[in-house]
């Protein structure tokens, strides 16, 4: 008997429906065609040992079993459930005739038990939108599926459950969350304060600019200056998420296994930290089989490379794309998949190997020349795409032992949200523009219009700094953002020469002992 059965595969951020046609025919053998991997392969054994611990019986017959489209590689061992569903309709040991109406999913133990999946969403958002009357999948993965809210989602523990089910014999409660209250409720959830950071004013403004236009930022100076303490609090100031923001964001962690104990939607700008020991294709993505990089898990968020000099150069050097692009393109011989990359860089190192250089009150100890030599283990262009260069020093004795707490987040937060609500309105006929710094030459030229005295400023420190016409575009696009802070239409003296005060590693001399 010929019986259809229906699972998905991940095809970067998205899913592709496979259809399972399994036969039972007289004779011995068990085939398994249309480009399974060996995990799925393997379900073989798993689903022969589940059957049997359930009182059911894998077939002695000719199985032949096909995943089309045949074209597409099929990974992984989340067919397991899909097979054997199949497996049991075609051998009429139990009713088929509501098999083929839903999405099965599932990791199968040898006692039947099933375990999560990675990609719940992008499968469930898949199966809506092909017309299935809905998806049966692990429990723990039920909550994530059903922020698809018009889809049927039945979380089960069991594949009894699963059999019952279509036996008629037992229903399956479908799972229902309310995503927009979720979301409501859990998106300015934040442990971290800048309240609780001491001084630092200049670096706090920096923050705020960065914040508010999107833009790139790189925070030198000496350890225990306080550059990772306020990185780890930036995502406390950005803006919210906008519902489609958060559901491009679950999308793609749900794709890369990392959601953890949040089974619902991602509600929080994601703040990624990877080690300086991290492979350029963890950072980027890829791999045999190809994975969403830590760069696209900082998708809406914030990525932050501290001690940034440590990482290997070629890892650094594969930001540069990404960084302009805002998109991952992964080839290989039978696919490209393109991955969303829209994040924030925030960067900080040491300006020297001792770390003592520039300090007020230590002495630098590092050998003539060491500290422009380490300086240029970041590469030119690379600095060139950071839009803020901020020179930290450290904090005085007496304003750490200060009682009076810092400005909260919430306050800086709301500063930042009305800033970028003046430059989605900007931005409103564009589609993907929402905030400065995604401006490109055309918008620079109609939105960064300067006066004749900001133009001579602007030519002086061009001069003077050696500045790219990338620097150039991008301190407009953060004079545009301080401008937007301060409620000004135009960009004024003022906000322009605060935008080149942060390009500290673009001063003459910087670096050289």
């Amino acid at each position: 008997m010929l019986t259809k059965t229906y699972g998905s595969a991940i095809y970067g951020v998205d899913a592709i429906t496979i259809t399972v046609e399994t036969s039972v025919e007289l004779g011995v053998n068990f085939l398994m065609v249309g480009l399974p991997d060996s995990a799925v392969k393997e379900s073989q054994q798993r689903i022969e040992s589940a059957l049997s611990h359930n009182g059911y019986r894998f077939p002695g017959k000719k199985i032949v079993i096909n995943m089309a489209p045949a074209d597409i590689r099929k990974e992984g061992s989340a067919y397991d459930l899909t097979l054997a569903i199949g497996i049991l309709a075609a051998s009429e040991q139990i009713k088929n005739e509501t098999v083929g109406d839903y999405i099965l999913m599932g990791e199968l133990s040898l006692d039947g038990s099933l375990r999560p999946i990675k990609g719940a969403l992008p499968i469930a958002i898949e199966s809506l939108r092909q017309g299935f009357k809905g998806i049966i999948l692990p429990k723990e993965n039920a909550e994530e599926a059903a922020i698809v809210s018009s889809l049927k989602v039945y979380g089960t523990e069991h594949i009894m459950e699963v059999i019952r089910f279509f036996n008629g014999e037992e229903s399956l409660k479908p799972t229902e969350i309310n995503t927009r209250e979720e979301f409501q409720n859990n998106n300015a959830n934040y442990t971290l304060d800048f309240s609780e950071v001491r001084g630092q004013e200049n670096l706090k403004r920096a923050l705020e600019i960065t914040a508010a236009g999107g833009h790139n930022v790189i925070l030198i100076g000496p350890p225990g200056s306080g550059k990772t303490m306020l990185a780890k609090r930036m995502p406390s100031i950005l803006p919210p998420m906008t519902l489609h923001e958060a559901l491009e964001t679950t999308k793609i962690h749900s794709v890369a296994g990392k959601m953890g104990r949040q089974r619902g939607l991602v509600s929080v700008r994601p703040f990624r930290a990877p080690h300086h020991t991290i492979s350029d294709v963890a950072l980027v993505g890829g791999g045999s089989v190809p994975q969403p990089g830590e760069i696209s898990l900082a998708h809406n968020g914030v990525l932050f490379l501290d001690e940034m000099p440590e990482f290997k150069r070629q890892v650094l050097e594969v930001l540069r794309q990404p960084m302009e692009d805002r998109i991952v393109n992964i080839s290989r011989a039978r696919m490209s998949i393109d991955y969303p990359a829209n994040f924030m860089l925030l960067a900080a190192m040491n300006p020297c190997p001792c770390g003592n250089y520039n300090h007020p009150w230590k002495v630098c100890t590092c050998a003539q020349g060491m500290v422009g030599k380490y300086l240029n283990k970041i590469s030119g262009p690379l600095l060139d795409r950071m839009d803020l260069h901020v020179e930290v020093t450290p904090v005085d004795e007496a304003i750490i032992n200060s009682k009076i707490p810092g400005e909260c987040s919430e306050n800086i937060r709301q500063r930042v949200i009305i800033a970028r609500q003046k430059q989605e309105l900007r931005f409103a006929e564009e589609a993907d523009i929402h905030c400065n710094a995604q401006m490109i030459p055309k918008h620079i030229r109609e939105h960064c219009e300067l006066d004749e005295n900001s133009q001579t400023i602007l030519k002086q420190a061009m001069q003077k700094l050696g500045l790219t016409a990338r620097a150039y575009d991008r301190i407009l696009k953060v004079s545009r953002t301080i401008a937007d802070l301060d409620d000004s239409e135009n960009i004024q003296i003022h906000h322009l020469s605060e935008a080149i005060h942060f390009r500290s590693l673009d001063r003459e001399n910087w670096g050289k002992n």
